[in-house]
């Protein structure tokens, strides 16, 4: 199994990974490969991601997300998706793409990792937690805005 960073040839299957696991957690897949392309290929990057390739097929895919604390002086990255196909799961191969990702953020001088699961996923807390991740209760004074609502 290698591990490495997403190549534009991925997509396909970067973007069947993506809509399963949005398919896991009971959302309805939007993701497109004019999406996928846009946002790790195009002329403004909006995200990183790796893949576990296993004689091409991709079995396990990471998206990661940019932060900075400026106050602090500190990079970070968010692991926004970490998802391992059924088949897959099991082996060890989570483990091995969450110390892939550790890597990746540590080699472009990132100082933390954050990452969220949705409240009622107590394996994926726990699996965290398990990899060095401690909890990071949100502020209730964090706010957002709809731009798509003019």
């Amino acid at each position: 199994m290698d591990i490495r960073p997403i190549t534009f040839d991925d997509l396909p299957q970067v973007l069947d990974l993506v809509q399963a696991l949005a398919k896991h957690h009971g959302d309805t897949p939007q993701a497109s490969l004019g999406s996928l392309s846009r946002d790790l290929f195009g002329p403004m990057t909006w995200a990183q991601g790796l893949v576990a390739d296993e004689d091409g097929t991709l079995q396990a895919y990471a998206l990661l997300m940019p932060l900075m604390r400026a106050q602090l002086g500190q990079r970070g990255m968010d692991l926004h998706h970490l998802f391992v196909a059924e088949p897959a799961r099991g082996a060890g191969l989570g483990t091995a793409m969450v110390r892939a990702v550790r890597a990746h953020a540590l080699a472009q001088g990132c100082d933390y990792l954050t990452v969220s699961t949705q409240e009622a996923n107590a394996e994926a807390r726990d699996f965290y937690i398990h990899h060095g991740f401690t909890p990071a209760p949100p502020s209730p004074w964090r706010f957002a805005m709809d731009l798509s609502r003019g």
